[in-house]
């Protein structure tokens, strides 16, 4: 399923994704993923529910990423999402969680994910605090943020 955003098409097929991009962000640039190794990145992104790209019109090149694991029926995880720097401000990062969470299968499903930042950007799709329903058992490995 493709969209347009401006100059910036937005993609779930997976074939798309440029991994090597994908690597380079998550384990530089993001501060929650840079744990990983390259073969867990790799293991995640194969097993992904479904993944969505931005990608520049003019170039191909990827500019942004979101990725969520999912039951496939009520319940999904968001996580990875990123826009590079040099493109912020352009409302890539709207374009990438709306299509992700209300353009695709997982439209009526209760989402989570964890987020140090960028608050403002997923209580615009309805993310708030948990209920009092809700409850975590931490990452045991000690260079997983805890957020």
């Amino acid at each position: 399923m493709a969209f347009q955003h401006g100059s910036f098409d937005l993609d779930d097929d997976p074939d798309r994704v440029d991994v090597d991009a994908l690597w380079v962000f998550l384990s530089t640039e993001a501060y929650w993923g840079r744990w990983r190794t390259r073969d867990v990145l790799e293991r995640q992104f194969a097993s992904a529910w479904r993944v969505v790209g931005a990608y520049e019109r003019s170039t191909g090149r990827m500019v942004g990423f979101a990725r969520a694991i999912s039951d496939g029926v009520a319940f999904a995880y968001l996580a990875d999402v990123y826009v590079l720097t040099d493109v912020r401000g352009q409302g890539v990062g709207k374009e990438l969680v709306r299509t992700m969470i209300e353009c695709g299968p997982g439209a009526d499903f209760r989402w989570t994910l964890h987020t140090a930042d960028a608050h403002g950007l997923y209580q615009r799709f309805g993310f708030g605090a948990p209920d009092a329903t809700y409850l975590e058992r931490p990452s045991r490995r000690p260079s997983t943020p805890q957020v």
